[in-house]
C-alpha cells in the first residue's frame, strides 16, 4: 500500500521505478491504490516502454476507469489506443463511459475505429458509432448513455432491484427515468424517492411529471446554462419524439464551462490559450493576424492626429494628454465589452433586456467620465496655468469613456445580430476603435474652443 504521508511526486517516482523493475505485484499495489484521478496524471508522464507495461499489468477494466479520469486532449488520448493490442484496446474502451470514450475515439483514424470497434460487444459499438454522428459541440455528443430508467407499473421494490443490478454500469443512480413504450420519456424520481417510500408504492404515484429535458441537437452551452439554473445533477436527452436516448451528468458540463470559458478568454485575448504552440515561431504565426489587423485599424489614430497637426503645431501641450485620454476610453471599452459578451453568450440579449444594458452602460460612462474628468480638469488647469484647457480635457475624457462603453455593447451585440460569435471579439479591437473615437472627440473639442483657449 502507498504510505499516506507520501507526496505526489514520491509516489509517481516509486511506481515508475515499480514499472522499471518489472515489478507487476507491488505496482499493482501501489498503483491501484491511489485514486484514479493520481493514476491519470502519472500514466501521462509515462514513457513508451513504461505503459506498455502497465497495460500487461492492468486489466482493460482498470484501465478504462483510470482513462475516465484523464484530462489530456482527446486527440493525444486517442494515441494510447495505438500502442495496445487491439482486443486489449477493444476492452478498454468498452470499460469507458460512452461519452468518454466517443470523446477520444472522434480523433480515431476511421480504419484504426473499426479494428478497436471490431473487439467491442455489437450492442456497445454500435451505441459509439451512432454518437460520433452527433454534431460537435451538442447535447449528444457529451451525453452519455449509461443511465437508469424503469416503467410506471413497477413498484418501489422492484425499481430498487433494478437500481442495484444497473448501479455498477450507470453513469449516475440519483436520478431514475420513467419510460413507457419505445423509450419515452415519461417521468423521473430520485433515488431518495425510492428509500423514502414503502416497497408497494407505484412508480406512477411517485414520478415527477412533465421532465425537463434538452434535445439531442441543443447547443452544449444552452444545456449547461439549464443545468446551472435549476441546479441539476443531470438533465435527460431527448430526440424529437420525446424518446429518452441518454443523459448529461454535471461533471461533464464541468468540462463544457471550462471548455466555453477557455473560448471566452481566447476571444478576449486574441490568441488560443488552450493550444498556444511551444514553438516559438508557430505561436507568433498564429497570433500575426490580429496583431496585424489592429496595426492597420491603429493607423486610423494616426491619421486622425496628422488631420490636426496645425492644431498641435501652435499648442504643443495638446499632444501631452493624448495617451491619458486614450487610455481611459480604451480600459472603460473593454470593461463594457467583457459585460456585454457575457450577457448575449448567457443567451440574455431579447432587445428590451439589451437596450437596457446599452443605456445602463453609456449612463455609466456618462458618469465615471464626469467623475474623472472633473479630476482630471482641475490636475491639467493647474499644471499648465490654463483651466479653460482643463475644461476641454475633462469634457473630452467624460464623452470619450461614454463613447467606449457605447462601442463595447454594440460592437458585440452587432456581430452577434449576423451569427459571429461575439465572445471572439478581442479587448484589443474595442480599445483600439476606442482610441480612434477618443482622438476625434478630444481634438473637435480643441477645434470649437480653440478661439477661447488663446
Amino acid at each position: 500500500m502507498v504510505e499516506t504521508n507520501m507526496t505526489t511526486h514520491d509516489r509517481e517516482t516509486e511506481i515508475k521505478a515499480l514499472l522499471t523493475k518489472q515489478k507487476a505485484t507491488a505496482f499493482r499495489e501501489a498503483y491501484l491504490d491511489l485514486h484514479v484521478y493520481e493514476q491519470a496524471q502519472i500514466f501521462v508522464d509515462l514513457d513508451k516502454t513504461q505503459r506498455a507495461r502497465l497495460y500487461r499489468y492492468l486489466t482493460p477494466e482498470e484501465v478504462g476507469d483510470m482513462f475516465n479520469a484523464i484530462e489530456e486532449e482527446p486527440q493525444d488520448v486517442v494515441g494510447y489506443f495505438k500502442e495496445m493490442p487491439l482486443k486489449y484496446a477493444g476492452e478498454v474502451i468498452y470499460e469507458m463511459y460512452t461519452d468518454n470514450a466517443v470523446d477520444i475515439l472522434a480523433y480515431a483514424d476511421p480504419q484504426d475505429l473499426n479494428e478497436y470497434l471490431h473487439h467491442v460487444p455489437q450492442e456497445a459499438a454500435n451505441e459509439i458509432r451512432e454518437m460520433l454522428h452527433y454534431e460537435d459541440k451538442t447535447a449528444g455528443a457529451i451525453m452519455s448513455t449509461e443511465y437508469v430508467a424503469i416503467t410506471a407499473n413497477q413498484t418501489v421494490r422492484s425499481a430498487l432491484q433494478v437500481v442495484k443490478k444497473e448501479a455498477l454500469d450507470a453513469e449516475t443512480i440519483y436520478y431514475i427515468y420513467v419510460i413507457e413504450d419505445e423509450n419515452k420519456l415519461q417521468g423521473v424520481l430520485t433515488l431518495r424517492d425510492l428509500l423514502t417510500n414503502d416497497d408497494d408504492v407505484l412508480i406512477s404515484d411517485l414520478m415527477n411529471t412533465p421532465v425537463m429535458s434538452v434535445r439531442v441537437d441543443e447547443d452544449q452551452a444552452e444545456v449547461a446554462q439549464t443545468i446551472r439554473d435549476y441546479n441539476f445533477l443531470a438533465l435527460p436527452v431527448t430526440d424529437f419524439d420525446d424518446t429518452l436516448i441518454g443523459i448529461i451528468n454535471v461533471d461533464d458540463i464541468i468540462d463544457v464551462i471550462d471548455e466555453e470559458s477557455a473560448e471566452d478568454y481566447s476571444g478576449f485575448a486574441g490568441v488560443d490559450v488552450e493550444n498556444t504552440p511551444a514553438n516559438p515561431f508557430r505561436a507568433a504565426w498564429s497570433r500575426l493576424p490580429w496583431s496585424l489587423g489592429l496595426l492597420i485599424l491603429g493607423l486610423a489614430t494616426a491619421v486622425v492626429i496628422e488631420h490636426y497637426q496645425a492644431l498641435i503645431q501652435d499648442d504643443s501641450t495638446l499632444i501631452i494628454f493624448i495617451a491619458m485620454i486614450m487610455g481611459a476610453a480604451g480600459n472603460a471599452g473593454t470593461q463594457s465589452l467583457a459585460v456585454a459578451a457575457r450577457r448575449l453568450t448567457n443567451k440574455e440579449d431579447e432587445s428590451e433586456s439589451f437596450g437596457k444594458l446599452i443605456l445602463a452602460e453609456v449612463w455609466a460612462g456618462l458618469l465615471v467620465g464626469l467623475a474623472s474628468g472633473l479630476v482630471f480638469a482641475l490636475i491639467a488647469g493647474w499644471w499648465q496655468h490654463n483651466y479653460l484647457l482643463g475644461l476641454v480635457l475633462g469634457l473630452a475624457l467624460m464623452l470619450s469613456i461614454a463613447t467606449a462603453n457605447l462601442l463595447g455593447c454594440l460592437v458585440p451585440w452587432g456581430l452577434d445580430r449576423i451569427g459571429i460569435d461575439s465572445s471572439v471579439v478581442p479587448g484589443a479591437l474595442i480599445a483600439t476603435v476606442s482610441d480612434v473615437s477618443s482622438v476625434i472627440l478630444y481634438f473637435g473639442l480643441v477645434q470649437v474652443f480653440l478661439k477661447w483657449m488663446v
